[in-house]
């Protein structure tokens, strides 16, 4: 059978047919299609009030997407926020954290994407840069509000994600945070202006991060590795 794949989802304002604005439980269907297209039947999951009910769900699953979204609450790592940092989620921040601590639990397959890769570094008691520009110097990895930038980045070599994906490859980034400070997880891939882009669990079978959209490109290796990991 294929294995079942959640994804952590937005709880935004949205608007369709006659209604307006009206809170509703969301994802872009791309993280969906990359599921499905690696392999992988994908089920949403809403930003759960209750951790029991995070695990539940993770018992009936085989592997996990953090979707990509809104700022990290600064709190949540140590710090206050800066100029650049608003719109954080205080119920999603709770509940992706607490599906990581059930698919840590059950070590299941996880993925993390771009505010996943963050998510994951904040779960391993670690923290953010803020805002990328004041550190790099440019906005190419979030070049617009609507608009993703491509960013060459480079694989550490003998690392799961260059076992996946190769020495280096063009990303689709939109991104004005990144992580700082990742206990217990490697960086496995850097751009080319030194930011970090991926990292993973060394004694995991499959607990990877990256700052880019795969989900926003044509290659979707990453998601076909993580069904693969999953059906093991």
């Amino acid at each position: 059978m294929r294995p079942v794949v959640g994804i952590s989802s937005y709880r935004e304002p949205a608007s369709w047919g006659h209604w307006r604005s009206v809170r509703a439980d969301l994802l872009p269907e791309r993280y969906a299609l990359a599921v499905a297209a690696g392999g992988g039947i994908p089920v949403l999951l809403p930003p759960y009030a209750d951790p029991a009910d995070a695990a539940a769900a993770l018992d009936r699953l085989d592997a996990l997407v953090i979707a990509g979204g809104a700022d990290v609450e600064p709190a949540r790592y140590g710090q206050l926020p800066g100029p650049n940092t608003i719109g954080w989620r205080q119920d999603r921040d709770a509940a992706e954290l607490a599906l990581l601590d059930a698919a840590a639990d059950r070590v299941l397959p996880t993925l993390g994407v771009c505010r996943g890769m963050q998510m994951m570094a904040v779960h391993a008691s670690g923290s953010l840069l803020q805002h990328v520009p004041d550190v790099v110097g440019h906005d190419r990895h979030s070049p617009g509000p609507d608009a993703y930038g491509p960013i060459t980045v480079r694989t550490v070599a003998g690392t799961r994600l260059a076992e996946l994906l190769g020495p280096s490859l063009t990303v689709p980034c939109h991104h004005h945070q990144a992580v700082d400070q990742h206990p217990g997880l490697v960086a496995t891939a850097h751009a080319e202006d030194g930011l970090l882009e991926a990292v993973e669990h060394p004694e995991r079978p499959f607990w990877l991060g990256v700052q880019w959209h795969p989900e926003a490109g044509s290659d979707l290796r990453l998601f076909a590795g993580l069904v693969t990991a999953a059906q093991r």
